[in-house]
């Protein structure tokens, strides 16, 4: 006769599974990248060649994760909004602003930049924190709350700087734009660093479940004793501090604060990495290892329409046009069509 008093085994979840189900939802956004690679290596063979030159790597390959920095840091922000059952347009202009903060306080030269970098970051977490509260406790849809500051921000930018382009000279931040370390851009370093950090904070611990949670059903996350105010004011403050630090990055990359195009229309393209790597616009779905491999893609690709010599007027309308591809193929209508008609045909 058993022990009734043995404790009941709580079934867990199967890492292997768990592992499986990250590589089928990867099939899409890998297959995407070996496309886009393929077609390089036939019109422009040189696009895979490397160098190093002082002992730094160089080539296009390179350039893909060096350019793509601050995207993929914006995507990353986003993929945990975007799971709450929310969206931020505002990620270009907060990183604009952020800029522009940085660039006068090093053109002013009174301030260490230990306190420049500080208050770079803090910018990016105060127009978090703005656009969290819209969301959180004034109730305003997150794609008019954000657009709020999305138009204001740039205009906010240019205030602070006068309406002018703010440039300047420091080492410390030539090191964040052009410097290397041990042979990598020390911008990929640090954002490699920091989206590892990210990815650990909140999937080995139980905030990852309560953004899904949030984004899956606010009213039973609420009646699960989940603080969702809080989850979606945590959710706008990370994505506004990874604004800041692509912001602090895409000001060291020109040395200089542009208001009027510094993180223009990045906020679609993180949007578009979220989409690519699986990442439900409905919420309640992420995965930040995938949403990374979306802005690798989106990257790649612009990287290669630039290197293939296409006139700057064609970049766009081809980037739209395979992008529009890449999520027809992952459409679950699609797939549905493509299979009932496959089916069709054998049935015959």
């Amino acid at each position: 006769m058993s022990d009734m008093t043995e404790p009941r085994q709580v079934p867990q979840r199967s890492t292997s599974r768990w592992g499986n189900g990250l590589l089928r939802k990867a099939t899409l956004p890998i297959t995407a990248l070996i496309l886009i690679l393929v077609v390089d290596a036939i019109l422009t063979p040189n696009f895979f060649d490397l160098s190093v030159v002082n002992g730094h790597l160089y080539g296009s390959l390179v350039d893909i994760f060096y350019r793509g920095a601050p995207l993929i840091l914006m995507s990353v922000g986003m993929s945990v909004v975007i799971a709450t059952g929310g969206i931020d347009l505002s990620v270009g202009a907060v990183a604009a602003i952020a800029g522009a903060v940085m660039a006068v306080m090093i053109d002013g030269g009174t301030y260490p930049g230990w306190v420049i970098v500080l208050a770079t970051l803090v910018t990016g977490l105060v127009c978090g924190l703005w656009n969290g509260l819209l969301v959180a406790y004034l109730k305003i849809q997150p794609i008019i709350a954000t657009l709020i500051l999305m138009v204001a921000g740039r205009g906010v930018a240019q205030m602070i700087t006068g309406g002018q382009i703010v440039t300047f000279h420091s080492q410390l931040f030539s090191l964040l734009g052009e410097g290397y370390l041990a042979g990598l851009p020390m911008r990929v370093v640090l954002v490699t660093t920091a989206v590892i950090v990210i990815i650990l904070f909140i999937r080995r611990s139980a905030l990852g479940l309560f953004v899904e949670a949030v984004g899956g059903n606010v009213s039973a996350s609420r009646f699960a004793g989940i603080d969702s105010r809080s989850i979606l004011i945590g959710a706008y403050l990370l994505c506004g501090l990874c604004a800041g630090f692509a912001g602090m990055i895409l000001t060291a990359d020109i040395s200089g604060a542009d208001s009027n195009n510094a993180g223009l229309w990045m906020e679609m393209d993180a949007i578009l990495a979220v989409v690519i790597g699986g990442g439900s616009l409905a919420g309640g779905r992420f995965s930040l290892i995938l949403t990374v491999l979306g802005a690798v893609v989106i990257q790649t690709l612009t990287i290669s329409i630039l290197f293939s010599g296409l006139p700057a007027e064609y970049t766009l309308l081809v980037k739209a046009v395979v992008i529009v591809l890449i999520l027809l193929i992952q459409s679950p209508q699609m797939k549905q069509k493509v299979i009932a008609k496959w089916r069709g045909r054998h049935a015959r």
